[in-house]
């Protein structure tokens, strides 16, 4: 399962807010919302944070194994 823990903390670190991933960087709410619920996303969006917020895919998500 992948989680988007570390998203929220480099978020915190970088002061980025929901708000502003949603004005500046074009990312709506639903979105937010499926990253809040570790649910499935389009790779476009993991890019385009990646790319606002200057980091790596691994610094924004991790693959937990729940077997």
């Amino acid at each position: 399962m992948i989680i988007f823990d570390r998203l929220w903390k480099i978020m915190e670190q970088k002061g980025v807010s929901t708000y502003w991933l949603r004005e500046k960087c074009g990312i709506d709410s639903k979105t937010i919302r499926r990253l809040r619920a570790n649910e499935n996303m389009e790779t476009k969006t993991l890019d385009k944070l990646c790319k606002v917020l200057g980091c790596k895919l691994e610094d924004i998500a991790e693959f937990i194994d729940n077997e």
